[in-house]
């Protein structure tokens, strides 16, 4: 099959390198003409495992192209993927000036029946927009699809290839044959494409997105109380987690969600909401209480050093929102540095992956080390910000020797606060006992 995607992100090139692997000629394309050319040389733009070497293969045999001509691309392809931003706008609404600029490209290249597809994550009524936007420049025959993405940066590639479902808003029988049938290989063990109309498929998105952001702010809450009762976390987890109505997944406490979807999605739905006079409460709370998360430890790093961080030196192990990924997009660690950065202590920071997005953000505001043990030279204190597993088993003895202070804040409950003890260390987690469960 003939198919174009716009737009070389995440989201784009996940899903235009999975079709090329399955067979299908695809075309990439991206208004960034730097980018384009970096990926027609097999450079990847972003930090995504097992992406490299399917783009790089598939370009190699020419399954996979790339270019900056969306009106050829159109004209050349079956099925256009719409894979562009969509930020949060400053009253929470998903921004879709991309989305509808990249439909009127599109529109502009139809020369036969086209399925035109939102893969981007865009509020309910998108499709009937970028529908009017396309109708208005073309008397060609087309369909729009709903297609929400549901891949989980770190590991997209294996979400794309073995998905948990495949979410088809369609509201044309041919539209469906057509994405069912590109999709078919995909699913051969069990077949997991749910069809419905476009309107619930993209409420879809946005719903699963605020209840699994409303598992890990109702976990970090309980986390919160259970340092109050001198309880664990990590054995209440267990406890609830073993529930298979709930389960053990999004259950694990931290410095609150970032990355580039779940804040901005629950954003947007509870603007959709508002629009509508429904005041969604809980997606709400799951909001406000992440903001309360990321001072978590700020909080905890301030009452240690009586308020006083000024001239400190404090390690930073990780930028990234979440480990596995370079994106550092509303990274929780973002105001842990700030708070530090404001209380005029000196940040050394270490990401196997991020430095260079985090210089973004931080530029030279923070100083950026060649590895984990760099960074902790005289270190008054350790900060765990992101879950790298590289991170898990540390030298502590060799910590300790390099830090000033052994004082460790482990905002992803990596290590074992009884052994942290053992080894000297001053340690604080979140929802963490000090006390062996045994002795307790």
């Amino acid at each position: 099959m003939k198919v174009a995607v716009i737009g070389t992100g995440y989201v784009g090139l996940v899903a235009g390198a999975a079709f090329a692997e399955t067979g299908n000629d695809v075309i990439c394309v991206d208004i960034n003409e730097e980018r384009i050319i970096q990926l027609k040389k097999g450079k990847i733009p972003i930090y995504e495992p097992g992406l490299e070497s399917l783009v790089i293969n598939n370009s190699r045999v020419g399954r996979l192209t790339f270019t900056t001509d969306t009106v050829d691309a159109v004209s050349r392809s079956l099925v256009i993927f719409m894979a562009v931003p969509t930020p949060s706008g400053e009253d929470g609404s998903a921004d879709l000036q991309h989305v509808l600029s990249a439909a009127k490209e599109v529109a502009k290249g139809i020369n036969e029946y086209k399925v035109i597809v939102d893969k981007s994550t865009v509020p309910v009524g998108t499709a009937a927009k970028v529908k009017k936007v396309i109708s208005e420049i073309t008397d060609q025959p087309f369909d729009v699809v709903s297609n929400p993405e549901f891949l989980k940066e770190g590991a997209a590639v294996d979400d794309f290839m073995k998905p948990d479902r495949v979410v088809l808003g369609c509201d044309s029988k041919k539209a469906e044959d057509i994405m069912s049938d590109l999709y078919a290989p995909f699913v051969r063990t069990v077949n997991r494409i749910i069809t419905m109309r476009v309107t619930s498929a993209e409420l879809t998105k946005y719903t699963a997105n605020a209840f699994l952001a409303t598992k890990i702010s109702f976990i970090n809450e309980i986390a919160r109380l259970c340092e109050l009762v001198d309880a664990d976390i990590n054995e209440v987890r267990s406890g609830i987690g073993s529930d298979s109505r709930i389960g053990q997944s999004f259950l694990f406490p931290g410095i609150g969600f970032g990355g580039s979807c779940f804040p901005k999605d629950l954003r947007a739905i509870n603007f959709t909401a508002d629009n509508h006079d429904l005041q969604l409460q809980l997606v709400k709370a799951a909001i406000d209480t992440n903001a309360v998360q990321k001072q978590f430890i700020p909080t905890k790093i301030k009452k240690y050093f009586k308020g006083d961080l000024n001239g400190l030196n404090i390690a930073v192990w990780g930028l990234a929102f979440k480990a596995n990924t370079d994106d550092v997009r509303e990274s929780p660690v973002i105001p842990i540095i700030d708070c530090l950065l404001e209380g005029g202590a000196n940040v050394l920071a270490y990401d196997p992956q991020a430095m260079e997005t985090a210089k973004e953000i931080f530029g030279d505001r923070i100083n950026y080390t060649q590895d984990s043990y760099s960074a902790l030279k005289d270190a008054d204190a350790l900060v765990v910000a992101t879950e790298w597993n590289e991170f898990r088993h540390p030298d502590f003895a060799r910590m300790s020797e390099l830090m000033r202070k052994p004082v460790i804040f482990d905002g992803r409950n990596l290590f074992n606060p009884p052994k942290m003890v053992e080894f000297g260390f001053t340690y604080f987690g979140v929802g963490r006992s000090l006390t062996d469960k045994h002795s307790a």
